[in-house]
């Protein structure tokens, strides 16, 4: 193989062609740095979430498929992936992971010393959820505190201190992750029966589709908890309620249960965290200008 092969496959692997997984992680920490900082985060510690953020997400994808490396080649969606496909050898996967970890490591280290040992906590997160599948009947919410450790680590890098705001935070990831990530489960259930991994679309059954709706619900109640915390306005319970339209429009596609559906379903949660973030910037720029 050239190098120009391996080095596509190695992008291939950290999802490079595929930010969605990037922004569901970005989109929290970016709220939690506003509500912190009431609205002027310090863009040093922004550029460093950014990039760690991506770095993150992307070693996470080489564990995900280094821990997955026999069930992908008999998942439909899977097969393809360079691991599965035999394209690169389980080392090298692992060897990704280590170098994106410890360039994301250097980055965290110009921080306090706060957000430092939360890094670790972060790292052991996001290195143990893709075997999580093996075990917990709701893998979902493990990566729905995996997906927003960033959330403490912004109130540790910004304040110094973890608020129980930044819990509510967590807990409306938690919920927010539960949502996306059944759908997205709901486009490989059939496969993952049969391999034998577990998911909340699973465990669920025929109330996924309700237990989806009751999650997004939970996670906009949770997000008008914190905003209250925070003494946030109506330009953030505008975003909330958009939040909530967005949220209530996915059933559209999940009622039916198609592979392509779920799919589009899951995708569309990008435009949710957006619109929070859009109203939580909202909030506090326009309150300031009235």
């Amino acid at each position: 193989m050239s190098l120009a092969d391996r080095l596509a496959a190695y992008a291939r692997l950290v999802r490079f062609d595929k930010p969605i997984g990037t922004l569901l992680l970005l989109w929290p920490t970016l709220w939690a740095l506003w509500l912190c900082s009431d609205g002027v985060p310090d863009w040093k510690m922004v550029g460093i979430f950014i990039a760690g953020t991506f770095l993150m997400r992307s070693a996470g994808c080489a564990i995900n498929d280094y821990a997955d490396r026999n069930f992908d080649p008999h998942v439909k969606r899977t097969r393809q992936r360079p691991l599965a496909a035999g394209v690169i050898e389980p080392w090298e996967a692992l060897a990704v992971a280590a170098v994106l970890s410890g360039i994301a490591f250097i980055l965290v280290l110009q921080l306090n010393k706060l957000t430092v040992v939360l890094s670790f906590a972060a790292l052991f997160l996001a290195a143990s959820y893709p075997f999580t599948k093996r075990f917990l009947a709701l893998p979902q919410a493990y990566l729905g505190v995996a997906f927003g450790f960033g959330i403490p680590m912004a109130y540790a890098a910004q304040t110094g201190q973890v608020a129980w705001t930044a819990g509510i935070l967590l807990l409306a990831n938690v919920f927010w992750a539960v949502a996306y990530d059944t759908e997205y489960a709901m486009v490989d259930r059939d496969d993952d029966i049969t391999v034998g991994i577990r998911t909340s679309a699973i465990l669920f059954g025929r109330y996924d589709v309700a237990m989806v709706m009751l999650f997004h619900g939970l996670f906009i109640l949770a997000l008008a908890v914190a905003g209250w915390a925070e003494g946030r306005g109506s330009y953030y319970v505008a975003g909330l309620l958009l939040t909530g339209i967005l949220a209530a429009w996915q059933y559209r596609w999940i009622r039916d249960r198609s592979r392509d559906g779920c799919f589009r379903a899951f995708r569309h949660n990008n435009w949710v965290g957006g619109v929070v973030f859009a109203g939580i910037v909202a909030d506090y720029s326009l309150t300031r200008m009235v």
